[in-house]
């Protein structure tokens, strides 16, 4: 299977390059200076000139500052929600597959059940509004393709929780950390791993299009998440739970994250990760000394 991958330093973009060998994959990967997704045409047109020698196209390219994009809406808009769109257009004409990467924030955050991904949606930011757009544009270019939204993304490398609690707690004894926004913590890892096994059944072209949820399970809440960090590393962290509204940001988080992937594994196969096994892999990657 060969692939062309929007996205290099990211840490879905990193583990697909990484997983890369073992999934049987040869990617061709675009960087921003290979395709800068802040000018949608001209990443459409390096796409154009690759879409006839790949068997699929994954979007793992994205504008992910939450709160500076709301000082920031005119890029955040064009990474987000006019690429995906340009860039499914190219792959809709030659009838390749596309893989885009959503997002929990589409939705408002309401109610404590689940979301599933016929909800209504309802994105509380810029980021959120954007993401909303970029999935549109994915759906509207009318070629195969599959949206996978997730949540609380962690791995051994970039930003994320994971990393910047080990490097906070380091250097502390207590840290407040929200807990009244739930969700489901996702190693990209695992992303990755899905995205290959979703591109090579639609590459094999017996796989339906649709959007889908893919996050881990169990739910928690940013400061179980924190505690089970803590725990996992042996680090005397006391973590002291508050709501949201003592930890204000520029942009609104929703409070439920909750993600209903029963339709990735109906129509993949593809079961929810136990985000808890996951993090003891990424803290051994780290080379972050663990609790026996």
């Amino acid at each position: 299977m060969r692939a062309v991958v929007f996205g290099q330093s990211g840490q879905v973009a990193t583990e697909l390059q990484r997983q890369a060998g073992a999934a049987g994959a040869n990617l061709i990967v675009l960087g921003r200076e290979a395709a800068d997704l802040s000018a949608p045409q001209n990443a459409a047109s390096v796409l154009r000139g690759l879409i006839k020698s790949v068997d699929v196209v994954i979007n793992a390219a994205a504008y992910t500052a939450v709160d500076r994009a709301e000082s920031e809406p005119e890029i955040a808009q064009a990474v987000n929600g006019d690429a995906p769109g340009a860039l499914a257009k190219i792959a809709a004409d030659a009838g390749k597959p596309f893989l885009h990467i959503s997002t929990d924030y589409v939705f408002d955050g309401t109610g404590n059940a689940a979301w599933k991904p016929q909800d209504s949606v309802g994105p509380l930011g810029v980021y959120g509004q954007t993401k909303l757009a970029g999935e549109e544009g994915v759906r509207a270019a009318g070629g195969p393709h599959a949206i996978l939204r997730t949540s609380w993304v962690f791995s051994a490398h970039g930003a994320n929780f994971v990393r910047t609690m080990l490097r906070l707690g380091a250097d502390r004894d207590a840290l407040s950390i929200v807990d009244d926004q739930i969700g489901g913590p996702t190693p990209a890892g695992r992303i990755a791993e899905a995205l290959f096994t979703v591109a090579r059944q639609m590459t094999d072209g017996a796989a339906p299009s649709g959007t889908y949820h893919f996050a881990g399970t169990p739910a928690t809440s940013w400061a179980g998440f924190a505690e089970e960090i803590f725990r996992q590393s042996a680090m005397s962290v006391a973590v002291n739970k508050i709501p949201a509204s003592e930890f204000p940001t520029p942009a609104a988080r929703p409070a439920n994250s909750r993600l209903d992937c029963s339709s990735l594994q109906a129509d993949y196969g593809i079961t929810a990760p136990d985000w808890r096994q996951d993090l003891t892999q990424v803290l051994r990657d780290l080379g972050v000394a663990q609790a026996g």
